[in-house]
This record gives C-alpha cells, sequence and structure tokens, in this order.
C-alpha cells in the first residue's frame, strides 16, 4: 500500500485533534495583511510609476493571473491530499499557469527600463501576493473543513467543495 492510499484510509481525527489544527486568528489576519500588502503595493507602485498604460496593464494582468494561478494549484495539491478526484490535464494546467505568469513577471521585469531598486520592489510585492494567496486559500480551506467536521462529527465529510 502507498503512502496515499494510506493516508486516505486513515480513521477520522477526534474534535480535540481538529481544534488543534484550526489556523489561530493571528495567523488568519496575518495572512490577509500580507496578502494586502503585496497585491496593493504592487498596484500603488504600478500606479506611480512612470510607464505606458500598456506595461501597467501588463504587470497588472500578471499579478491577477499570478495569484489565481497559485489558488488553484494549491486547492489541486489539496484535493489530491484528501484524496480528491484530480485529473492530471488539470494539474499540469495549474503548474502550467503559475509557471507562465511567473515567467511573464520575470521577462518584463529583465526588459524593463526600470531602477534595480524598482524592478526589486516590484519581484518583492508579487512573491508576496503569490504566498498570501496560497497561504489565505489554505487557512480558508482549513477552517471550512473544520467548521463541517464539526456540524458532522466526521473529518472526512468534505465532499461539497464548492464551499471552499
Amino acid at each position: 500500500m502507498n503512502n496515499l492510499a494510506a493516508l486516505c484510509a486513515a480513521p477520522a481525527m477526534t474534535p480535540n485533534q481538529l481544534r488543534a489544527l484550526r489556523p489561530t486568528g493571528a495567523y488568519v489576519g496575518g495572512t490577509y495583511a500580507a496578502l494586502g500588502i503585496g497585491a496593493l503595493g504592487f498596484a500603488v507602485g504600478l500606479w506611480n510609476a512612470e510607464m505606458t498604460l500598456s506595461e501597467k496593464g501588463f504587470y497588472f494582468i500578471a499579478l491577477l493571473y499570478g495569484l489565481f494561478a497559485a489558488v488553484s494549484l494549491q486547492r489541486v495539491n489539496r484535493d489530491k491530499a484528501e484524496c480528491l478526484p484530480v485529473s492530471s490535464a488539470y494539474s499540469s494546467l495549474c503548474y502550467g499557469a503559475l509557471g507562465s505568469a511567473l515567467l511573464a513577471i520575470l521577462v518584463g521585469l529583465w526588459n524593463a527600463t526600470l531602477l534595480l531598486s524598482e524592478k526589486g520592489y516590484y519581484a518583492v510585492c508579487f512573491i508576496l501576493a503569490i504566498y498570501a494567496a496560497i497561504t489565505l486559500q489554505k487557512n480558508i480551506r482549513d477552517i471550512s473543513l473544520l467548521d463541517r467536521s464539526g456540524r458532522s462529527g466526521s473529518a472526512l465529510d468534505s465532499t461539497d467543495k464548492d464551499s471552499d
């Protein structure tokens, strides 16, 4: 039996074990703050930048695309960990989407006529926003799963995937 099959066959956790897994309010709040700082910092930097509107649009769309791709990829990996079916085509698409968003930002910043400090600022804001979006999605899913398991009595009663 492989590790995934053993994990999927594991018994449900006790309520005390589930409560211990719940993210703290400070952690969730810090994640929201990190997403706000990263995304808003990136947007404010674009707003104040002296570049053409098409360049600003490129960087903004690359940020949104990266955020969506990162959250989708985190969800795919979480679904696999929870033994929910995920097609390999969608999984590959998520990896490709995140890779292309990162590549777009890297190539755009490499070729931009910005100061090195400005390039670094955009790169750090982008990575911070991506990391925070992944963590926030994980926190929301953990809380949703724990809330559902508290009502149903089982940690593995998580078939309603649309609520996360």
